[in-house]
Formats: C-alpha cells, structure tokens, sequence
C-alpha cells in the first residue's frame, strides 16, 4: 500500500491560486541521493492533483510508489514570480518531508514574494 500525494499554492500577495508553477517530486534515498520520481504543474485553481503527476518513464513502479521516506518537492517560484512581474526573494521552495503511511499527504504552500509557509493540510 502506497501513500497519495496532492499539493496546492496560494499567493497571499495577489490573493489568488498560484497557477502554472512548475513542481517536482523527488526521493531522498538512505545515501542522501534526490531521485526525480515526478513533475507537475499547478493548474488554474494552484492545484496539483494525485492523478496529474507526470512519472517518467525511466521511473520503474517500485520507485514511483510513495512508500514509507523522505520525499522533497520544489517549486519554480522564480518563473511564477517573474510572469506576475514582481521580484521574488525566493526563487525556488523546497519542502522536505516524510511519509510515515499508507495516507494521502497534501502539502500547500501559501506564496509571497518574500515569504512562504507550509503545514500538512487534508
């Protein structure tokens, strides 16, 4: 049994979803390796839904489960902050967290140019 993963901004500076920022899933092995497993986009509503993970190819079933470790997802604030023409002091977010279940794990991100938080959300 594997765990889900949903993930979903809110830019608290304009007051609206976070669309068309590039995120990615990684795996973080024993060794300390990141292993890409994934790549998304939020889409109109800030959303990246369980089902719209884009897993590659090269990605065998085994690594693409979100088994039990610990996983980073990164966003490309950068490239959303720069299409809203404001200056972003962080370019990217990386959220490192860990996957203790077979659960489904939301992780949002509320978004500003020169801040941001996390909780696990449900």
């Amino acid at each position: 049994m594997s765990a889900t993963l949903s993930s979903h901004i809110l830019d608290t500076h304009l007051g609206k979803p976070a669309a068309d920022v590039a995120v990615t899933l990684h795996r973080i092995t024993d060794s300390g390796e990141a292993v890409l497993l994934a790549n998304g986009i939020t889409n109109a509503d800030g959303r990246v839904a369980p089902d719209s993970w884009q897993f590659g190819s090269e990605i065998n079933s085994s690594e693409s489960d979100l088994s039990h470790g610990r996983y980073t997802l990164t966003f490309d604030t950068q490239s959303y902050f720069d299409t809203q023409q404001l200056t972003a002091f962080y370019p990217q977010v990386i959220i490192d967290f860990m996957v203790r279940d077979a659960n489904h794990y939301h992780i949002p991100l509320l978004l500003s140019a020169h801040g941001y938080s996390t909780y696990r959300g449900s």
